[in-house]
């Protein structure tokens, strides 16, 4: 277990003899195991112990499917580290065994220094799975609206152009003191006419046509509008990761999504002399998203941030930023950022927020294109 140990501290790059790797690994507040080439235990943490239910005694030895379901992605997720000798990370992997009970993790695992034979596995409470639950919960809000505009086109519309045609021949007749009437009633019908075509958007359209998108040509035909218009006087930075592969999608929509996060972190930062707005490109190498209620799996590496230095989203609307109607702005129809989730659903992807004061994150994770 020394070498163990020893392997692990120079992981850290920490040096042995001013800390010990052991200290290190049993302070950690997450349970932390080592198997050997047959899934053998053959190091664990304090705070494994305690997730295992087990002494260090009892647990050495112990070979993973002892510890978890034999069909488990965990067991899979090794053999694939081992196979390709990178390190990868596994999200929504929903564990229960009599042991240890019912829980949702996150599990990194990764190869012990330049041998596959030994395996790190981390555990982690996984948070990002919730972003899923979000997601679906965006897409039934998606839904309804969907299923209001379709309802707003055919119940609301249809009368309103017989209105506006009985007000019209009406305004050929009447005279000149009632005119304003009729006139009014025109207006107020093509004002409710707009205000149901805003609803349109969400309407569920044909299936949507994806191919190869390079998604920094996206991020810079959107970073051009907003120099040439609403963002002239912010500064815009930029941090790509130049390779990236494509992105499997729709360029136009995708154009939309971005506009739509950038112009929002540009109105986050009016006013302010040091505003300035950051998009960052990244590849989240082996990050595989459970879908609940669901054995498949999403493979999203590729993350788009938008972020800025503005005052950030209040808390108490951070967990409803999506939904519609709910905005921060004062004359905002809080319609933005719900379109915005349904296209990003849409392409498969799932978008989050991360918020404090000077600086704010949208996140939009999307899947690449796949070889096969």
């Amino acid at each position: 277990m020394n070498t163990v140990v020893e392997k692990l501290a120079k992981l850290t790059r920490l040096s042995a003899k001013s800390v010990s790797g052991d200290a290190i690994l049993f302070a950690l507040p997450d349970p932390v195991i080592v198997v050997q080439r047959t899934d053998d235990l053959i190091f664990l943490n304090a705070a494994a112990e305690q997730f295992f239910q087990g002494s260090e005694a009892t647990l050495l030895g112990a070979n993973l499917q002892d510890l978890f379901p034999h069909d488990s992605p965990i067991l899979s997720l090794v053999q694939k580290v081992r196979r390709q000798q990178s390190s990868m990370t596994e999200y929504g992997i929903h564990v229960f065994t009599p042991r240890i009970g019912s829980h949702l993790l996150s599990v990194d695992a990764a190869p012990l220094g330049d041998s596959a034979d030994e395996i790190v596995l981390v555990f982690k409470a996984d948070r990002i799975a919730n972003k899923i639950d979000d997601t679906i919960t965006q897409k039934g809000a998606a839904r309804s609206i969907s299923a209001l505009s379709a309802m707003l086109g055919h119940e609301v519309k249809n009368p309103l152009s017989g209105i506006r045609g009985a007000a019209q021949l009406l305004d050929t007749i009447v005279g000149p003191d009632d005119r304003s009437l009729t006139q009014l009633i025109i207006r107020e019908t093509d004002r409710i006419v707009k205000l149901v075509d805003r609803f349109e958007v969400f309407t569920e359209g044909p299936v949507l046509d994806r191919h190869n998108v390079n998604i920094h040509k996206v991020l810079d035909q959107v970073l051009e509008v907003a120099k040439a218009g609403f963002g002239r006087d912010v500064k815009f930075t930029t941090d790509y990761d130049p390779s990236l592969p494509s992105v499997y999608g729709n360029h136009d929509q995708l154009v939309q999504v971005f506009l739509n996060l950038v112009k929002n972190a540009v109105e986050a930062v009016e006013g302010r002399n040091d505003g300035e707005v950051t998009v960052v490109t990244a590849f989240r190498h082996g990050v595989r998203l459970a879908i609940p209620g669901s054995e498949s799996r999403m493979y999203l590496p590729m993350m788009v941030s938008v972020r800025d230095n503005g005052v950030g989203v209040p808390e108490d609307l951070r967990p409803h930023l999506f939904d519609p109607f709910i905005t921060t702005k004062r004359n905002g129809s809080g319609l933005g950022l719900a379109l915005t989730a349904k296209l990003v659903g849409d392409h498969g992807g799932i978008i989050d927020v991360e918020s404090k004061p000077r600086r704010t994150s949208f996140n939009v994770m999307l899947p690449l294109v796949r070889e096969d």
